[in-house]
This record gives C-alpha cells, structure tokens and sequence, in this order.
C-alpha cells in the first residue's frame, strides 16, 4: 500500500488538484471536532451502509487519498479498496493528527 506524508497533501490541497478523490473514514463525533474540507466521509462503523455505493461514487482508477485520526483505520480502508480493484489509493500517514501537528495548527487535536 502506498503512503502520502501530511505536508504532500496540504500542498495538494492548495494546489488545487481536482482529480483526486478524498475519504475520510472517521465517525461523525471526530468530524465534529476536526475536519479538512474536501472529503467524502464513510465512517467505518457504517461499512455495511455505503460498502455497496462505493463503486458507483468513485473511479476506481482516480487517485484516492484516505485519511483517518492517526492512518490505522484508512490503511484497513485502503486495503478493501484495493481488494475492490482501486488502482492508485494511498493512505495518509499519521492522519489528522499528524495534520494538525505538522501542517496546521489550527485543527483541533483529540
């Protein structure tokens, strides 16, 4: 599985790149606390409830950047979509966490 470092995704995100796809795996409390615009929210603990629509939401050849609290619970994602024929999915290391502490500080830690 691949990895993208929280600073190549804040200059992603500035950058402005349009043609990745963002999933945060997170519950919707997390979210509540801390998020970072652009992603796509599929929280775990509801797998059964969008497992089904994942196919049809995203290009499973698009590149697909999966973030969570600390990257534990986006590599398992990251694995299903591999397992799912996603061809360019990486997984955030450190997740928002690391995020917060390295890129900006303005996102609440928890």
């Amino acid at each position: 599985m691949d990895h993208i470092s929280v600073e190549e995704l804040a200059q992603r995100l500035s950058a402005g790149v349009s043609d990745i796809q963002l999933v945060d795996v997170r519950e919707p409390q997390e979210l509540a606390i801390a998020s970072i615009d652009g992603f796509v929210n599929l929280p775990l603990s509801e797998f059964s409830q969008w497992a089904q629509q994942v196919p049809s939401r995203f290009n499973p050849h698009a590149e697909t950047l999966v973030l969570c609290h600390h990257g534990m619970r986006s590599a398992q994602m990251c694995q299903w979509l591999i397992s799912q024929g996603f061809t360019n999915v990486k997984n955030i290391s450190g997740g928002i966490d690391a995020y917060s502490i390295l890129v900006d500080s303005s996102i609440p830690q928890y």
